[in-house]
C-alpha cells in the first residue's frame, strides 16, 4: 500500500532542513530509520521524498538490522557521482526544448503527435547526445515542476452572460424554501445502463486470476434491454430516491419518479410542506424547453396540492447539479467492476448505496410503459398560463417558474 502524500510531503521538509547537516552514514541510517517507521511502501516514499536511490536506503536498512556497528567509511565532502545537470550542462534546456513546444501545440516538434513518457523522451535526448535514462527525465521533469497529470474536464464552452447571477437566485430559492420548511430537491437521469454480463468500468476485490467473465462486445440484449435510472436527491435530509425504469426516459417517468417519491417519502418527511423546489438541467427529459415536462408537473402539483417551483441550472453547467456528486457518483463507485446482470441488480445494488456521511438510498422498478414521441399543443401550453397554473419569474422566466395547483382543472 502506497504511502499518504502528506506523510511524503513531511518526510521531505524534514529531510531538506536535516540531512545537509549529516555526513553520509548518519544520512543512510536516518533514512532507513524512517523507511522501517513507514512499514510496507516506505523505502519507496522515502527514497521519493528525499531524493535518494532506493538501494541507498536499502543498504541503510540492512545497516540498521544487522545489528552490527558499521564499518563502511564515510565518503569525503564533494565525492561520488556528479549530479547530470553539472556534467551535461544543456540537458535541462534539450528536455525543456521537447516537452514546452508539445505543450504549447507546436506542429513542428518532432513529438508533438505522440505521448509525451519518459522513455520517449529519454530516446530522444540520447539521439541528440544526451544521454540519458527514463528515470532520470522523470526527476528533471519533477524539478522544473512537471508532474502526471490527467485530462481536467473544466472547459465548459461560451458561458451565458447570467451563468453566476442564475446560481445565486436558485440558492436564494432554495434557501427560501429550506427556511421554511420546505423541500428541496435536485433531480437527473443517470447515464442508462445496459442489462446484462457486460463489462462495467472498475475494478472490485476477487481471488487472483479470476475475474469476473463478461462478453466481449456491448450489444443490447434484446430481452433485457437498458435501465434508465431517474434520481431524486433530497438535499435537506441527504436522502436519495431513484426509480429504474424499463422503458423510455421522458418526462412522464421523470414526473412519476417524483410523485413516487412524495407519495412514499416526502409527505410523510415533510407533512406541513406547502411549496417544493425542484432544481434541473436545462436538457432532457426534465428539460426548460420540454412541454411535457411542464403539463405533468402541472398535473402533479394538483394531486399533491403542492406549488411546485422549478429552476433550471444555466446551460453548459450540468455538471454542477447536487445529485451528481452527491448521489450518482456513489452508486457509479459502488457498482464499479460488477456486471449489471439484471434489473433486480441494478435495483438492489442502487439501494445498498451509502456513504460515511449518512446518505441513504431508496430504489425501486418502474415496469410502466411511457410512450416516446407525445406532442403538448400551444393551446395546452396557453391554457396553463392564461388559467394561472404556469407563472413565469421575472428573472428568467424560461429558467424559473411555478406550477401553481389552486386554478389547475
Amino acid at each position: 500500500m502506497a504511502v499518504a502524500p502528506e506523510i511524503v510531503e513531511s518526510l521531505r521538509a524534514k529531510f531538506e532542513a536535516l540531512l545537509p547537516h549529516l555526513d553520509e552514514r548518519a544520512q543512510r541510517l536516518t533514512l532507513a530509520a524512517d523507511a522501517r517507521a513507514l512499514g510496507h511502501g516506505g523505502i519507496v516514499a522515502v527514497a521519493s521524498a528525499s531524493g535518494s536511490s532506493r538501494s541507498r536506503v536499502q543498504q541503510g536498512v540492512a545497516e540498521l538490522e544487522s545489528g552490527e556497528e558499521p564499518m563502511g567509511r564515510v565518503r569525503r565532502p564533494g565525492a561520488g557521482r556528479k549530479p547530470i545537470t553539472e556534467t551535461d550542462p544543456g540537458i535541462v534546456e534539450a528536455l525543456l526544448g521537447l516537452v514546452e513546444p508539445t505543450r504549447r501545440g507546436d506542429r513542428e516538434s518532432a513529438l508533438s503527435w505522440t505521448t509525451l513518457s519518459t522513455q520517449k523522451l529519454a530516446d530522444e535526448l540520447t539521439v541528440s547526445g544526451h544521454r540519458v535514462s527514463a528515470v532520470k527525465v522523470a526527476q528533471l521533469l519533477k524539478e522544473q515542476g512537471f508532474s502526471l497529470q490527467a485530462n481536467a474536464k473544466t472547459i465548459e464552452g461560451n458561458q451565458h452572460p447570467d451563468r453566476d447571477a442564475q446560481f445565486a437566485y436558485l440558492n436564494g430559492q432554495a434557501a427560501d424554501h429550506l427556511g421554511a420548511g420546505n423541500p428541496v430537491i435536485s433531480v437527473d437521469t443517470k447515464k442508462k445502463e445496459l442489462v446484462g454480463d457486460f463489462k462495467n468500468g472498475g475494478a472490485q476485490w476477487r481471488p487472483k486470476a479470476n475475474p469476473e467473465q463478461v462478453r466481449v462486445h456491448d450489444f443490447k440484449d434484446p430481452v433485457l434491454g437498458k435501465a434508465n435510472p431517474y434520481g431524486i436527491y433530497d438535499i435537506a435530509a441527504d436522502e436519495g430516491w431513484v426509480s429504474v425504469g424499463t422503458d423510455h426516459d421522458t418526462s412522464a417517468f421523470a414526473v412519476n419518479t417524483i410523485r413516487s417519491w412524495w407519495n412514499t417519502t416526502g409527505h410523510a418527511a415533510y407533512p406541513d410542506a406547502e411549496r417544493l423546489l425542484i432544481t434541473a438541467d436545462g436538457g432532457g427529459s426534465n428539460g426548460y424547453r420540454t412541454r411535457l415536462w411542464k403539463t405533468e408537473l402541472a398535473a402533479f402539483a394538483a394531486e399533491a396540492s403542492l406549488t411546485i417551483t422549478i429552476c433550471h441550472l444555466p446551460p453548459g453547467t450540468s455538471k454542477w447539479n447536487k445529485i451528481e456528486h452527491r448521489l450518482f457518483s456513489h452508486i457509479s463507485m459502488n457498482w464499479r467492476g460488477r456486471p449489471l446482470t439484471s434489473h433486480d441488480v441494478i435495483v438492489n445494488t442502487i439501494a445498498a448505496t451509502t456513504t460515511r456521511t449518512g446518505l441513504n438510498v431508496h430504489a425501486e422498478l418502474d415496469t410502466n410503459e411511457y410512450p416516446a414521441g407525445i406532442k403538448i399543443p400551444d393551446q395546452q401550453m396557453q391554457a396553463l398560463a392564461d388559467d394561472g397554473v404556469l407563472t413565469r419569474h421575472d428573472w428568467h422566466g424560461e429558467w424559473n417558474y411555478t406550477l401553481n395547483p389552486d386554478t389547475h382543472t
